[in-house]
């Protein structure tokens, strides 16, 4: 064991010492860069490096946890000192713990988790890719005079762990991003929308040129938007709207959502609680995904959860406190910020492919309202209702027919879940949540 790891083993031992039970540490370090241009001149340039460490330590069922960027010796000892005198006085949870040490271990292979090319990069580079997407942005039409701004961004970090049942762990990620938001005038009227590139290495990126192309397309279409009357319609969800959809269904399956009975899935396992269309699956072991990792932040080996089975509930993500609460066991989804406790995380959490293409899902519908943007947030994952603002184009007769903006969707996501009618084979993954396209019927489309 090297670096993060042995520091993060040395405090260990160094909270045993000092009368700890147990303990685990986190240790993180990251290189970090921004850089924002808006008409072609820098508004803003930023890089950084950080470094930062987490101690939980516990004290039979009572436990506290601090953290701490200065790695001195005598500033560790003072970490160790308080959090011990913090667990003392803290409420005892026989949930509390760490892991049984028959849970612990590391994926072995290689997650493709890191990439090098984002080092080679210089600063005139990185400066340049956000340039040159606003440049083809800006360029695709004489209605696009104008704009929000054009970024990139790059990561490069290490995450080590270590606990007192003799884990040790460490591997390192990467990440860059290029975005661009464009603003379209026509007739008086104003409407702004983007588009990015997210990879873990810049080879992976979408060229500028395409990024800023795709936003242009995006913001043209939705000039001269109207209202529409209310009216109860088929729904398309376009995969990045889609993907919230699945951000509702995770935080109902978070063990802590369903012990607490915050959620409408709560008693639902081995239920049918979607259409049998609809297949969910958390998945750490995705190349490349951006929730993939080799263990998670409790030691725990990832691999694959199914979630929902052809519409049936099959499994809560779980870590290992959400586990002994629920009296089942962790599904490695314990995550791990430099603060406080674990909390319950996804891993790349997405809803299967389906056999349709987007067009195919569009052509199906006569009238109907295919959803490009939500707006604000009105989801109570305690009873499924959900209401949010909305725009996007309405369909008639197969086809996209004009924008629409000043909309509100409602419904209930119990309800969402069944009425998933038509599952596109457009999964693209640009986050830890992806979805393809979606269908669902029933859903009332309020307007004027």
């Amino acid at each position: 064991m090297i670096g993060l790891e042995q520091i993060a083993s040395d405090l260990v031992d160094r909270a045993k010492r000092a009368g700890a039970t147990s303990a685990d540490v986190v240790v993180r370090e990251a290189d970090e860069f921004s850089t924002t241009l808006r008409l072609g001149k820098i508004e803003s340039l930023k890089e950084a490096a950080s470094k930062a460490l987490g101690l939980r330590v516990l004290l039979g069922i009572r436990s506290a946890s601090s953290f701490s960027s200065d790695f001195s010796d005598p500033s560790l000892g003072r970490l160790v000192e308080r959090t011990i005198a913090m667990a003392k006085v803290t409420s005892e949870d026989p949930a509390s713990g760490l892991p049984e040490a028959s849970q612990l271990g590391c994926y072995p292979g290689d997650l493709a988790l890191f990439s090098s090319d984002i080092e080679s990069l210089s600063i005139e580079d990185r400066i340049q890719l956000a340039r040159r997407a606003e440049e083809a942005a800006l360029g695709a039409d004489a209605r696009i005079q104008n704009c929000e701004g054009a970024w990139f961004e790059a990561s490069q970090g290490t995450m080590a762990y270590a606990n007192s049942l003799g884990f040790a762990g460490s591997y390192r990620s990467s990440y860059c991003a290029l975005s661009v938001s464009p603003i379209a005038q026509q007739d008086g009227g104003m409407q702004r929308d983007y588009w990015y590139s997210v990879a873990r290495g810049a080879a992976a990126l979408e060229t500028p040129e395409a990024v800023g192309q795709k936003a242009a397309q995006r913001v043209l279409r939705k000039l001269g938007a109207r209202k529409v009357s209310t009216c109860q319609v088929p729904v398309v969800f376009d995969p990045e709207t889609a993907r919230s959809l699945l951000g509702h269904l995770f935080d109902a399956v978070r063990g802590d959502a369903i012990y607490r009975s915050a959620s409408f899935l709560t008693g639902k396992l081995g239920q049918k609680v979607a259409n049998e269309n609809v297949t969910v699956l958390d998945d750490g072991l995705r190349p490349g995904g951006f929730g993939s990792r080799p263990f998670d932040g409790e030691g725990i080996p990832s691999s694959i959860t199914p979630v929902v089975e052809k519409g049936v509930l099959q499994n809560y993500l779980l870590n290992c406190y959400t586990a002994r609460k629920l009296d089942l066991q962790t599904t490695g989804n314990a995550s791990r910020g430099i603060a406080g406790p674990p909390g319950v995380g996804l891993k790349n959490f997405y809803m299967s492919a389906g056999p349709y293409s987007p067009e195919e899902i569009v052509q199906s519908v006569k009238s109907g309202f295919y959803v490009t943007e939500l707006i604000g947030f009105g989801v109570n994952t305690v009873t499924g209702d959900y209401s949010r603002g909305a725009a996007g184009m309405w369909i008639e007769r197969g086809e996209l027919a004009y924008p629409v903006e000043e909309v509100t969707i409602a419904g209930n996501l119990a309800e969402i879940l069944t009425h998933i009618e038509m599952v596109g084979s457009d999964l693209e993954f640009r986050s830890a949540l992806a979805s393809p396209t979606l269908l669902i019927s029933g859903l009332t489309v309020a307007g004027t």
